[in-house]
């Protein structure tokens, strides 16, 4: 009798199918059951191992076993037997050899590099560095709660864990933007590690109903999607401060980090010192609708939470970076009004420092202040400050990178922008931002490079998609490109596309064709009455200083914050009108940039 008729004569296959459903079934019990005693996970996995076991166990059973009129009788007497044997030990290996390999941790590495050096060879997408053996990216946490009210909730519990990872030494922590931009995701681990450039995802969700949290959290190897730690927490809404950080410290443990130093465990800089959770509650809500630039209704939230908590730092450093950009750069804010947010603003970032004199967000609070009303030396005393304290804050590195940029210091701008790409690998805005510093420095094959890996990411937002048509445009002309300039004037919409071609027509030869332009934009009186900087620009490439200052004294201040960096306008940094203009307006004079002109560019 052949192994195969022996094995369905012994009823081996049928013991094997009842054995693994039982088994399967009993595992899906014992998983649910367990969190409620808060045992360790590898309590399931030993369960699971239990049943490993038992299964050659089952079989060799079902083997030598037979039932027969007599009753059970054990039969071992065909040479098939040891076939059975060496199955059984195979299987009881194959079981050990899995749960003491998922136990195993990998090895301590060296910390990673503070700043990733971008990578020189052109590419059409951001291409991550290699994932270091201490790396982690904390995925959007599951709203669970069936309420999209609480979005805020499980976004901020999620930013709050980012935030105390990344105070564990030699530890990589992926930021925010970059992270959630898998929220929903359907790749797979191996997909997300790699664009993200690490080797471990935090995931899980959060429950928020009434005085209850309950959370459910794994942390698993990216490359192959096996889990290293996970667990399921119920808590006291009360107590979600100590919650965070039972879970922040799981998850350094499983990694084998430690914390920076040991006062670094206790700055929480962004919960109320008070523990009013009603005041986290309405810091979480601005933060969210700060990071989506609705900044006049984070400002209602972050006065909230300061209301309910006076002595909440970082709240009120928010409050006051979302009155003064509102004043600043909304364009349809009333002058009234804009003056009384600057006031409130100014009260505000006092307040911070007073609170939290070594608050990197406090600083820069005060920087952005300092920037906005044309005081560039404060802005930059306050901005190197505020990166000393949080030098891994990318709110602070991507805001201190327009305001340095925005007074001339373009070498420290670059440097923060560079920082910015290893802690938020896919932030299209700093690729854009970057591409314009590298432009204005000159580097055009550079800009080039991080200007369409910008332009390869989705872009919802119409005023995005605007700027990176604007660097575009910027680059093809400091090139000389007429043609490429005109063919993307074609692809805008109807005001650029009449910036555009005149801007382009400026730096054709054929002088007759550039003021036929220039004399076709002038009649559309809509479009120069919306764009007085480009009007600027433009009479800037004809070098014809007096026309490019008038239209200046007519842009507003948004743009003008941004006149040192920018290359057509600073082919008039030595002429005596654009000095005049830029030391009544608060500018440093323009040969202090370290920016380029057009003309010092092309040479």
């Amino acid at each position: 009798m052949t192994f195969l008729a022996e094995l369905r004569k012994r009823k081996v296959f049928q013991v094997a199918v009842g054995y693994l459903a039982a088994a399967w079934l009993l595992v899906q019990v014992t998983a649910t059951i367990l969190p409620a005693f808060d045992l360790p996970i590898w309590t399931l996995r030993f369960v699971v191992l239990l049943f490993a076991l038992g299964f050659p166990v089952a079989l060799l059973m079902a083997w030598a076993l037979q039932l027969t009129p007599d009753g059970v009788k054990l039969d071992v007497s065909t040479r098939a037997g040891k076939g059975m044997l060496a199955i059984g030990a195979m299987l009881v290996i194959a079981a050990l050899g899995w749960f003491f390999r998922g136990l195993a941790l990998p090895a301590p590495a060296a910390p990673a590099a503070q700043v990733a050096t971008p990578p020189a060879a052109a590419a059409p997408a951001p291409a991550p560095a290699e994932a270091d053996a201490h790396s982690v990216a904390v995925l959007p946490l599951v709203n669970a709660s069936n309420d999209p009210e609480q979005q805020f909730f499980s976004d901020g519990l999620s930013e709050n864990l980012i935030n105390s990872l990344s105070r564990y030494d030699g530890l990589k922590v992926i930021g925010r933007i970059s992270a959630f931009q898998f929220r929903d995701s359907k790749e797979d681990s191996a997909a997300i590690g790699r664009k993200l450039g690490v080797s471990y995802l935090l995931a899980g969700s959060v429950q928020h109903a009434g005085d209850v949290v309950r959370i459910n959290t794994a942390l698993t190897r990216a490359a192959d999607g096996s889990t290293l730690w996970a667990d399921h927490y119920d808590r006291p809404y009360q107590n979600l401060f100590a919650l965070q950080d039972e879970i922040a410290t799981a998850v350094a443990t499983a990694l084998r980090v430690k914390l920076l130093s040991p006062e670094s465990g206790a700055d929480h800089g962004d919960r109320p010192p008070s523990g009013n959770i009603e005041a986290y509650d309405a810091y979480l809500h601005g933060l969210k609708l700060w990071r989506d630039e609705e900044f006049p209704r984070a400002a209602e939230y972050m006065a909230n939470a300061v209301q309910l908590d006076p002595g909440y730092a970082v709240a009120w450093a928010h409050l006051s970076g979302s009155l003064s950009t509102v004043a600043a750069l909304f364009e349809k804010t009333d002058p009234e009004v804009a003056r009384e947010q600057m006031r409130k603003s100014r009260l505000a970032a006092a307040t911070a420092l007073q609170l939290a004199p070594l608050s990197g967000a406090a600083h820069a609070a005060r920087a952005y202040l300092q920037f906005y009303n044309f005081d560039p030396q404060g802005a930059l005393d306050e901005c190197r400050r505020a990166v000393q304290l949080a030098p891994d804050d990318s709110t602070v590195l991507n805001g201190c990178g327009y305001t340095l940029a925005g007074i001339g210091k373009l070498g420290e701008a670059i440097r923060l922008r560079e920082k910015l790409l290893s802690i938020e690998p896919l932030y299209i805005v700093n690729y854009q931002q970057y591409a314009w510093l590298l432009m204005a420095a000159g580097r055009l094959d550079d800009a080039d490079k991080y200007l369409r890996m910008a332009e390869s990411q989705p872009q919802a937002s119409t005023q995005w998609r605007f700027s990176t048509t604007r660097v575009r445009a910027n680059i093809t002309l400091l090139r000389g490109d007429t043609d490429s300039a005109m063919k993307l004037a074609t692809q805008v919409q109807a005001d650029w596309q009449h910036l555009i071609a005149t801007l382009t027509a400026q730096i054709s030869p054929d002088r007759a064709a550039a003021d036929a332009a220039l004399a076709a934009l002038l009649q559309d009186e809509a479009t120069t009455r919306s764009h007085p900087y480009w009007m600027a620009q433009v009479y800037a490439l004809r070098n014809d200083a007096e026309h490019a200052v008038a239209w200046l004294e007519r842009a507003p201040t948004a743009d003008l914050l941004f006149l040192l960096d920018d290359p057509l306008i600073l082919r008039l940094r030595d002429d005596p009108r654009l000095i005049a203009f830029c030391r009544k307006t608060g500018l440093p004079a323009p040969s202090e940039s370290e920016a380029l002109g057009i003309d010092q560019i092309q040479r």
